[in-house]
């Protein structure tokens, strides 16, 4: 579908992207998949073609702009190719320099950031923990003042690249409860009290080093703090807004490729004697499936124009996760539908979204309190 958005540069950034993942990813999907692990040249290879860099300035070694519409389409080209842990074990650093960028000393930002963003160091964002999930406001993490600096004591889970993570952005309390009681730390692997431990047997993103982290009165420098004391998750609310674009856009990868991959299918297969796309039923799960991508794809241009004019749609782009997640989930039923036993076998990148959709409905947020943050963002 042609966009009235699209732009010389946009359409070459795109091109860029979807060239990088049918090279460097889609051949070794399924490889990389069984697996559980990917080389880590992939994330200098993916630094070097700046899908690192949106919002960071280039004395840190980034773009030196932001787009949410490059954002979007590097979304949706690297989901397509179906290999979702791979996309979020590359994507995990794009929701842990923001911060920084915006909170950190200038001495930390010349230290840290390049190598994050070249893809020569990993990073990642610890804000879940075991007791909260989604509700970051149950956080139960706190940091205590230790002299020149901070003890660190309690838990984080499910961090996507936190096994091979060289820098965390941390969340931890340091006043009462809520939002408002809640610091940022950068806390470096290595440093005293820190350990890791991975999380594997995952229904899904088997390809991502996934973790949970401990800290054991893990002490952390006065200088790694970001930002102002109990303020700073309510200061880094944009980061989650991008993240939920990111998650959108990934979702409309992934849909697309099952509506793709579903109707190569049904042009081939034949039954009854007759190919199977000839048949109305099918038919019919095929314009299900395109009426609801085009309506994601419409959502997401409107909400990446409005983010690009200066605003942060924060309710749309709460109500955009949640139409993105169900939209995804939707058309990999209907393509493994489709595409009947075939899609049921390793190997191919329907059974790969199949069993990683749900995983879109949970992280960033869940649907649940998308639903219940887009009201709340609404005013009632």
């Amino acid at each position: 579908m042609k966009s009235p958005f699209d732009t010389p540069e946009r359409k070459a950034f795109r091109g860029s992207v979807e060239a990088f993942v049918a090279r460097e990813i889609a051949p070794f999907a399924n490889e990389w998949d069984e697996a559980g692990d990917f080389p880590w040249e992939l994330h200098q290879k993916a630094g070097a073609l700046g899908l690192f860099g949106f919002g960071i300035d280039e004395a840190y070694g980034g773009l030196g702009f932001d787009d949410a519409f490059m954002r979007m389409d590097s979304g949706v080209a690297l989901s397509y190719c179906g290999a979702g842990g791979v996309n979020a074990s590359l994507g995990c650093r794009n929701i842990m320099t923001g911060p920084i960028a915006k909170l950190a000393s200038e001495e930390i930002k010349l230290a840290v950031l390049p190598e994050i963003i070249s893809g020569r160091e990993g990073g990642a964002l610890a804000m879940t923990e075991p007791s909260g999930g989604s509700d970051l406001s149950r956080m139960k993490t706190r940091a205590m003042r230790d002299g020149d600096g901070w003890r660190i004591s309690g838990e984080k889970t499910f961090i996507t690249g936190g096994m091979k993570a060289r820098w965390y952005v941390v969340g931890a309390r340091t006043g009462g409860d809520g939002f408002g009681g809640i610091s940022l730390f950068l806390v470096e692997a290595g440093s005293d009290g820190f350990s890791r431990t991975a999380i594997r047997n995952k229904m899904g993103w088997w390809a991502s080093d996934t973790a949970t982290l401990h800290f054991d009165e893990c002490y952390v420098p006065a200088g790694n703090q970001l930002g102002e004391e109990g303020l700073c998750l309510l200061a880094i609310m944009e980061n989650f807004n991008h993240e939920r674009l990111a998650l959108a856009s990934g979702c409309l990868g992934m849909a697309k490729r099952c509506l793709d991959d579903a109707v190569s299918w049904a042009k081939e297969r034949e039954t009854f004697g007759k190919p199977l796309i000839k048949h109305q039923v099918i038919r019919h799960k095929i314009a299900d499936m395109s009426m609801r991508i085009d309506a994601l794809e419409a959502y997401l241009r409107s909400i990446a124009w409005t983010m690009n004019e200066g605003e942060m749609p924060a309710a749309e782009l709460a109500k955009v996760k949640v139409l993105a997640s169900t939209t995804a989930e939707f058309c990999a039923s209907e393509a493994m539908q489709i595409l009947g036993g075939a899609g049921y076998l390793r190997g191919q990148a329907i059974e790969r979204i199949y069993r990683e959709v749900k995983v879109m409905a949970i992280g960033g947020g869940s649907e649940e309190i998308m639903r219940d943050l887009a009201v709340k963002q609404m005013g009632l």
